[in-house]
């Protein structure tokens, strides 16, 4: 048995990273959280920082005491992606879309809000852009928030966007080519969702 806040060695952030990425009960919860943040900080000197809250209410505690947390990560990232449902219950009653839009403002250069079914709403320093999500049957949620999450940072990297040294094409990104990334994302969603257990597609049944 050891102490985690004393005995875990400090985590090194890999030489060339470019993208850093976290979210959910490791990026809240203490001692652990704090050591996320500051791989993050360290991080941001080469990589892409990316988040995603990916809440867990009965492990994390009530919105009041997370929101903080949340807001901070948010600030150091340059992409975030949240659920609506996540975004319902860390700011009850306020529009999902008019959170993103806050958040963006606050530092990240592209929020993309999750509706399940529905598709997604993006919003960057130049422009909002909703997308559809393709029809299909629902067999199983489970992975689909992380597999849009996986899909969005391949595309980025795909369209040559990701490593700090791209920050500022990334707050650049034009509406043509952050549809093409996100409708991917969705694709990409749609079919995890069609079958059982968290099974994203490989990129060549996208083409199918």
């Amino acid at each position: 048995q050891f102490d985690l806040e004393w005995d875990l060695p400090p985590v090194q952030v890999p030489a060339g990273a470019v993208i850093a990425h976290t979210g959910s009960i490791a990026a809240i919860l203490q001692p652990g959280g704090a050591k996320v943040r500051a791989l993050l900080e360290a991080a941001r000197d080469t990589a892409t920082i990316t988040y995603d809250p990916n809440m867990r209410p009965t492990l994390m505690g009530s919105p009041d005491e997370v929101r903080p947390h949340v807001e901070t990560y948010v600030g150091l990232s340059d992409v975030v992606k949240v659920s609506d449902e996540d975004l319902e219950w860390l700011y009850p009653g306020i529009d999902p879309r008019d959170v993103a839009r806050r958040w963006q403002a606050g530092g990240p250069a592209l929020v993309v809000v999750t509706f399940g079914g529905e598709g997604a709403f993006a919003v960057t320093s130049q422009d909002e852009l909703t997308v559809a999500a393709p029809q299909t049957t629902v067999a199983d949620t489970v992975g689909a928030g992380d597999s849009f999450m996986g899909a969005l940072l391949h595309g980025l990297w795909e369209q040559g966007l990701v490593g700090s040294v791209e920050r500022q094409n990334l707050h650049a990104i034009n509406s043509a080519t952050l549809e093409t990334v996100l409708l991917q994302c969705t694709k990409v969603a749609a079919v995890t969702v069609s079958r059982a257990g968290a099974n994203p597609p490989w990129l060549a049944e996208l083409d199918k």
